[in-house]
């Protein structure tokens, strides 16, 4: 099965954005770090339960290239498998998150009527509430855990899908197309997935990427209030967190963790900007 010519004439106006160019680069970085963390991360030992008093707290320098944290693990090695535990959660929050806004909103918008009102109204109770604030407030009421914290942010994040596709869908339910599936007897399913969604596809591709920063920036937030993974899972929020207790001394603890952070960010929001450039979406 070969790709369509639209597809390589979208490749190619990809590829004429440098700055596109260079989110997907950090990207593919970043995602290859975080699969072979075992074999590019300088200390792997350093991602478990591991102490070394006597390096603890060691600037950065030609053996630790990140410095170690305040008991002695290798900061690199931490952050390239936090990258891991980001990039699990952003993966993982916007599996549930993006199908289930986007049926949400196919349903209210295709539908229309009191299907529609029922699906809106849920959508706009959970707009209305922060979403740091509503993830803080879930993963509060249980044990902290990863598990815990990709649910809390998927709570939060389907709306954003519902009601992006849901104004698509109230533009394009009246196409021409559309009408002339639904006079030749097409099921609102068969209209919906076949017809619809296709039409929705480039603009909730490029907010996934946008929001795989978002997700992540998230996620480290609830680690930094200490409701994210427990020790000694690596996790890039935690990292800033323990590192704000030996400020300003040990600089590097909080500042490369933050770093890493504000690298994966600027990454994907890169490749979501070059995206949206490509199929010309304003959503």
């Amino acid at each position: 099965m070969t790709a369509s010519p639209e597809f390589w004439r979208a490749m190619r106006r990809y590829a004429q954005d440098p700055m596109a160019v260079l989110g997907a680069a950090i990207v593919a970085v970043l995602v290859l770090a975080a699969i072979l963390a075992e074999q590019v991360a300088p200390y792997p030992a350093h991602a478990g339960a591991f102490v070394d008093f006597v390096n603890a707290n060691r600037p950065p320098d030609a053996t630790y290239l990140l410095g170690t944290d305040g008991i002695g693990r290798d900061v690199l090695s931490r952050i390239i498998f936090g990258y891991r535990t980001s990039l699990v959660l952003g993966l993982t929050v916007l599996g549930i998150a993006v199908p289930l806004g986007t049926a949400a909103g196919l349903v209210g918008g295709y539908a229309g009527g009191r299907a529609e009102a029922v699906v809106m109204r849920i959508t706009d109770v959970f707009l209305a509430l922060p979403s740091l604030v509503l993830a803080m407030a879930i993963v509060g009421l249980f044990r902290p855990s990863q598990i815990l914290a990709m649910a809390a942010v998927a709570a939060v994040w389907w709306p954003w899908y519902a009601r992006l596709v849901h104004g698509m869908v109230r533009s394009i339910r009246l196409e021409g197309y559309v009408v002339s599936a639904r006079l030749i007897g097409a099921s609102p399913v068969r209209i919906m997935v076949g017809e619809i969604l296709p039409n929705c596809a480039p603009t909730i591709l490029t907010k996934f990427s946008l929001d795989m920063g978002l997700v992540i920036l998230l996620g480290a937030s609830l680690s930094f209030l200490g409701l994210g993974a427990p020790a000694p899972i690596p996790d890039l929020g935690t990292m800033v967190a323990d590192g704000a207790n030996y400020l300003p001394d040990q600089w590097w603890l909080s500042v490369t963790a933050g770093g890493a952070i504000f690298l994966a960010v600027l990454g994907f929001n890169l490749v979501g900007d070059g995206l949206r450039d490509v199929f010309d979406t304003t959503g």
